[in-house]
């Protein structure tokens, strides 16, 4: 199990729009995949995620920070860095998130569920967007009370 994981991490650590293919091979075939934006099932599905990622962002990469397995589960804990294609500024962005991972008997991927949040570690950091969403994030704090 072990071997399957370190494969997957290395797989997303070193993913390029080439390589996307590659990683297919260790999903199974009627796998599930689940984040904030997508919930899809197959590998062809899968696949095209990935490739809808490099087309939307510039020089996206997955750094897995932890691993914790209780075979079939695996928990990945990861960084993902990237730049908006859009954006003039390129600074380099990062979500901070984990995927917890089942693996079926053959060893393959068959369930991936990927864990962010959204509106912290993306829309806040979109101009305008974000600067409403701090606004609420700040309105929803519980306040000091009036001195009498």
């Amino acid at each position: 199990m072990r071997d399957r994981v370190e494969a997957l991490v290395r797989s997303f650590e070193t993913l390029t729009p080439q390589s996307v293919a590659e990683l297919g091979r260790l999903y199974a075939e009627d796998c599930r995949f689940k984040d904030p934006f997508n919930d899809i099932r197959g590998r062809d599905e899968l696949q095209a995620v990935f490739r809808h990622m490099f087309e939307q962002l510039e020089a996206p990469r997955f750094i897995v920070r932890d691993r914790v397995v209780d075979a079939p589960r695996v928990l990945l804990t990861w960084d993902f860095q990237f730049r908006f294609r859009r954006w003039r500024r390129g600074d380099t962005q990062t979500i901070h998130g984990a995927s917890l991972l089942v693996f079926d008997a053959a060893g393959l991927v068959a369930s991936h569920r990927d864990y962010w949040d959204a509106a912290e570690e993306l829309y806040e950091k979109v101009p305008v967007l974000g600067g409403l969403l701090r606004w609420l994030k700040r309105q929803g704090r519980p306040r000091a009370p009036l001195k009498k």
